[in-house]
């Protein structure tokens, strides 16, 4: 049935994808199926079952944290623990997958029945962390830690940059407007979508009682920095005037 599958012209499509993807020929293409189906699609196995990515997303999810935690152990050898851990926590963040999975065109073969767009959401993250899942069980640690490091760290991750990086907006906006002394608060609101996707939250910041900046995420902290980093662009617009 395998070969059978490989050779049609949807499974040979597939091969090739994942080999032009991942630089590794597979070895058995129902697990990357499986890792490029979402739950919406509804499929199901003879046995009524669902089928989707997501017991793959939860393996791959667990060898990507591994892995960039061991690659930052060896790259930074006088890191503090907090270092490494906020690093990784930056790497392996939903905004950041969902990026690098753009980039590398899994929008493109992703089976999906939303009614919105891939990019929109966290899927084609998850998406990302099930194709991981599927080289691991497929090809082993080995080649799973080769396709983080080569395919995604090195091609997509500028990691100095990230070190560098301080993501914390909310307190910086906090920072500011003690500075200037102005009052400043969130407003949060939880949001549900039809297609089985996670509720996104939308958080608006004010300043003074007047909305600064509105920012989206799926959770609701990453809505608040969101929100927080659009009111600083507005802020120091302002004071640039």
């Amino acid at each position: 049935m395998k070969l059978i599958k490989l050779f049609s012209p949807k499974g040979k499509k597939l091969y090739f994808s994942i080999r032009m993807l991942t630089g590794m020929y597979p070895r058995d293409i129902s697990l990357y199926e499986l890792a490029l189906t979402h739950k919406s699609v509804m499929k199901r196995d003879d046995n009524g079952i669902l089928q989707s990515n997501e017991r793959l997303e939860y393996l791959g999810d667990a060898m990507l944290g591994a892995i960039v935690a061991h690659e930052l152990y060896v790259r930074y050898p006088f890191g503090s623990e907090g270092f490494l851990t906020k690093v990784r926590s930056r790497i392996v963040s939903r905004s950041l997958l969902n990026e690098i999975a753009y980039s590398m065109g899994l929008a493109e073969i992703l089976k999906t029945r939303l009614q919105t767009d891939p990019s929109q959401t966290h899927v084609l993250g998850d998406a990302l962390e099930a194709l991981i899942g599927a080289i691991y069980v497929d090809r082993g640690f080995d080649a799973c830690r080769k396709f983080i490091i080569k395919r995604m760290l090195d091609k997509y991750v500028d990691i100095e940059k990230l070190v560098k990086k301080d993501t914390n907006y909310k307190s910086l906006l906090i920072e500011w407007a003690q500075k200037h002394k102005k009052s400043i608060r969130f407003i949060t609101e939880e949001h549900h979508s039809t297609g089985g996707i996670s509720p996104v939250f939308i958080s608006n910041a004010f300043i003074d009682d007047e909305t600064i900046g509105e920012g989206r995420g799926y959770s609701k902290k990453e809505a608040q920095q969101n929100a927080a980093r659009t009111a600083l662009v507005q802020v120091k617009s302002s004071n640039n005037h």
